[in-house]
């Protein structure tokens, strides 16, 4: 290629001027900063979801073990007095309490309905159909993400089984 202009080019090798264009002293120290926040955010909220999840399945499987205890009529020995034996509802919520490792669910989180009977409380008798169920408050670990699920970041999880009891002695 032939250069058709005279003048000796004294920029043909050389690059653009550009302004230099240095990051302002601590700018990096500030987007650490940001992006630390965010990915704590994002970490505290992945643990939330998972010990939720645990909660959840936890509880469920604590459930269906107490209903499954609970038709059969059984009754668990008190352990201050193995002699003596525990209420059915107190033997279910012990059995539940066993099952749900990790857990602790208070007296006032049960609660036992005879369906074969509207309105009536209590495990049932032989035949019955039960429902047992248990309302477990779940508070959310991360302060960051508390605000967002609101009701103080306490989320209640409910779950419940139902059985027939089975023909046992009474």
């Amino acid at each position: 290629m032939h250069n058709h202009d005279r003048r000796p080019s004294t920029c043909a090798t050389s690059r653009p001027h550009r302004a230099a264009s240095r990051p302002a002293r601590g700018q990096a120290l500030i987007e650490t900063a940001i992006g630390i926040v965010l990915l704590l955010l994002l970490t505290f909220s992945i643990v939330d979801a998972a010990m939720l999840f645990y909660t959840y399945l936890t509880l469920e499987n604590g459930v269906t073990e107490a209903t499954r205890f609970a038709v059969t009529g059984q009754q668990t020995s008190d352990p201050a007095n193995p002699t003596t034996a525990l209420s059915r509802e107190d033997s279910i919520k012990r059995v539940m309490r066993s099952s749900t490792p990790g857990l602790e669910i208070p007296d006032r989180e049960f609660r036992f309905d005879d369906i074969s009977q509207p309105g009536t409380p209590g495990a049932g008798n032989p035949n019955d159909v039960i429902q047992i169920t248990v309302t477990h408050p779940y508070r959310l670990i991360s302060p960051m993400v508390r605000p967002l699920v609101g009701n103080g970041g306490v989320i209640n999880l409910r779950v419940s089984a139902t059985m027939r009891n089975e023909p046992y002695p009474q």
